[in-house]
């Protein structure tokens, strides 16, 4: 009977335990709705998986004294080439940096699968196990460390005037939990400073006397919360028309 080396039955349980690993990344990334699901972090573990089964058994054939093996080339190989799918999904939108953790499991498919390649399968599973716990128990534990409260980050935003978006965006930072200590709000006609809850309840009345709706207004924030300013940054740009937001240039004078 003629066995093909390399191509038994071991190697497709090798194929067949990244494909299942892999698609378990694949099914906690499609269901938080990222960019890579299910199908990119199976296709990348399966295929790092392959890269390494070619490593080890598909030069078998040209091997003589001349010619060594080195398993260990192709795999190097793999680690390098991940890089350019993970960076494809890493953007800065709006001073906010998106899909590091997409990246970051991008990689960990493709490690996981050249483990399994590898036939190291206490370890892909191992492992497994602690990516579980990572997406899942990790968030969690983040949200009940204490965070500094004594430290504000300035915050721009533009929006479109006379469409009472700065009631929404006031509302929107109670809902993150954010503190908002000033509110500076500029306009072609002037300058108005005060407390965010006087122009919250003003609103109106500063639209008339800025001269009327239609154009752009940009205020500045002092905000305090326990999360990161870049989450009320990314919420704040999902709001129908909020033009921009970022954080204040350093070179701007502060509201304080």
């Amino acid at each position: 009977m003629l066995t093909l080396s390399g191509q038994g039955v071991l190697q497709i349980e090798e194929l067949t335990l990244a494909f299942v690993l892999c698609a378990l990344v694949g099914v906690e990334r499609e269901i938080r709705q990222k960019s890579a699901g299910l199908r990119t972090h199976t296709l990348v573990g399966v295929s790092a998986a392959l890269f390494m089964l070619i490593s080890k058994y598909g030069f078998t054939d040209v091997l003589s004294r001349e010619v060594i093996l080195d398993p260990s080339r192709v795999a190097a190989q793999v680690v390098s080439g991940i890089g350019f799918i993970g960076g494809g999904v890493i953007f800065m939108r709006r001073d906010v940096v998106r899909g590091l953790t997409t990246a970051a499991s991008i990689w960990f498919a493709a490690a996981i699968g050249m483990a399994c390649g590898a036939g190291l399968f206490v370890l892909s599973v191992t492992t497994m196990i602690g990516y579980g716990v990572i997406m899942l128990a990790f968030p969690a534990l983040a949200r009940r460390l204490p965070r500094s409260r004594d430290l504000a980050t300035e915050i721009r935003i533009s929006y479109q005037d006379g469409r009472g978006l700065l009631r929404s965006i006031l509302i929107r930072c109670t809902e993150l939990r954010f503190a908002i200590s000033r509110v500076r709000l500029d306009r072609e006609a002037g300058l108005i400073s005060g407390e965010a809850a006087d122009i919250a309840v003003d609103e109106q009345d500063q639209i008339a006397r800025a001269g009327g709706a239609g154009s752009s207004v940009t205020i500045s924030m002092l905000v305090k919360g326990k999360r990161p300013a870049s989450h009320l940054i990314a919420a704040l740009s999902d709001i129908d028309g909020v033009r921009e937001v970022g954080l204040a240039k350093a070179d701007e004078p502060g509201l304080e």
